[in-house]
């Protein structure tokens, strides 16, 4: 059943405002959870993280105080969205089975948007970064049993597969590599103008959560494994980015923000089985409907436009819904694990030129391959449990990639 936000009748702005008590919700077991339930939360928290920040840039790039104070109410609002979602983690969830939520977000959330894409340059960017996001929740899994002597199948269930993807070695590239052809907002289809903005904001937080609290880990050596990892999500979030039409006005935006948001609240009621989390979701629905209308409002105001002239259908596209992903994992694993980024498209690693940004970046930025953090944490559980941790259902897709006693370093690196 279709549903348009923009027929809707939202609540007053001013019930928005939660009082303190309401920021410090009951939070997830983290041993019961169901893990879409904790990767829902992290979406919707890099979310609401998203559209704080884009209403601070807007803040900084608009000298009329009065829209800057319409906007500002709606931010602060969404400050508390963030901290209450944020609050839904337990305080003995750790920053690593945290981590490990993320990545799972990353590689199932990728899958989904690559297979409802319409546009072939946004789902070769989802489908190369897939890999990419794959590899890396193994490296946490592998690190979590060293160092816990915990299984990632705890937190990850038996939705997502454990397995080395493209390794994440190859993963360093030079910057000019991830900058990306944008989409039209006006031409593009619905679908794509969300996914590429609900990507972003998924990447962004993943970005973020290892800039700052990767440092925060127990031992010199994860923290060198965030700090590695964290540098190819800033590639990600620079793809990403860089699809999203930077040709809309900021009103534009942020009427889009508030649209993909209310979407995202309205899928996250929908797949959710938690019934406290479910209300949450509800709630903060009806919060965006309100933030929605009211940034509306300043669109009409401002710029003499209406929702129509922004988002033609304003339809939402088919809802969000979480489900495992292994089968087309596997798939674009057996198709794509030797690609790398050029410029604005993907290609095999082997028909690079010899004097490509690539190789020189690498040289620079790897040197010793046995360093480097992703493979060492490989290596040490190779050691200390003679193979790698693994989770799947069927053996590697990729032949070269089976063998759980070496840890490939030169897929998608080496001609």
């Amino acid at each position: 059943m279709s549903y348009n936000p923009f027929l809707a009748k939202p609540k007053k702005l001013e019930s928005t405002i939660m009082s303190f008590k309401m920021l410090s919700p009951k939070p997830y077991n983290k041993d019961e959870v169901d893990p879409y339930t904790r990767v829902r939360c992290i979406l919707m928290n890099g979310t609401e993280y998203e559209a704080v920040w884009s209403k601070h840039h807007f803040n900084r790039h608009c000298g009329d105080n009065e829209l800057r104070r319409a906007v500002g109410f709606i931010r602060n609002s969404e400050q508390q969205q963030q901290k209450l979602i944020s609050a839904l983690k337990p305080t003995d969830e750790n920053v690593l089975q945290t981590t490990l939520g993320y990545e799972q977000l990353a590689v199932d959330l990728t899958a989904i948007l690559a297979q409802r894409q319409t546009n072939k340059f946004v789902k070769d960017a989802l489908d190369f970064a897939l890999l990419e996001d794959f590899d890396h929740l193994y490296r946490y899994a592998n690190l979590l049993e060293t160092d816990m002597g915990e299984h990632a199948e705890k937190y990850v269930g038996s939705y997502t597969e454990i397995m080395p993807g493209r390794p994440t070695v190859a993963h360093h590239r030079h910057p000019f590599d991830n900058i990306k052809k944008p989409i039209s907002n006006i031409s593009a289809d619905p679908i794509t103008k969300c996914d590429v903005s609900i990507i972003t904001a998924a990447e962004q937080q993943t970005m973020n959560y290892y800039m700052n609290l990767g440092a925060f880990y127990k031992h010199q050596k994860g923290r060198e494994v965030y700090t590695e990892i964290a540098m190819v999500e800033e590639e990600h979030v620079s793809q990403y980015g860089s699809l999203i039409d930077p040709s809309m006005t900021m009103l534009d935006d942020l009427l889009m923000h508030e649209y993909i948001e209310s979407y995202l609240y309205f899928s996250m009621y929908n797949d959710e089985i938690d019934s406290h989390i479910k209300q949450i979701w509800e709630m903060l629905f009806e919060q965006e409907l309100s933030h929605l209308h009211a940034t509306l409002a300043l669109v009409r105001k401002y710029e003499n436009k209406d929702w129509f002239d922004v988002i033609p259908s304003g339809d939402y596209p088919e809802l969000l819904k979480f489900s495992p992903q292994k089968e087309y994992v596997r798939k674009v694993l057996g198709e794509t694990i030797c690609n790398t980024s050029l410029y604005e498209g993907y290609i095999n690693v082997t028909k690079l030129p010899d004097n490509a940004n690539f190789f020189e970046y690498q040289k620079r930025a790897v040197k010793d391959v046995q360093t480097m953090p992703s493979h060492i944490v490989i290596d040490d559980h190779i050691k200390a449990f003679k193979t790698d941790y693994r989770l799947q259902d069927k053996e590697h897709p990729v032949k070269s990639l089976r063998d759980r006693k070496d840890d490939n370093i030169t897929l998608g690196r080496v001609k």
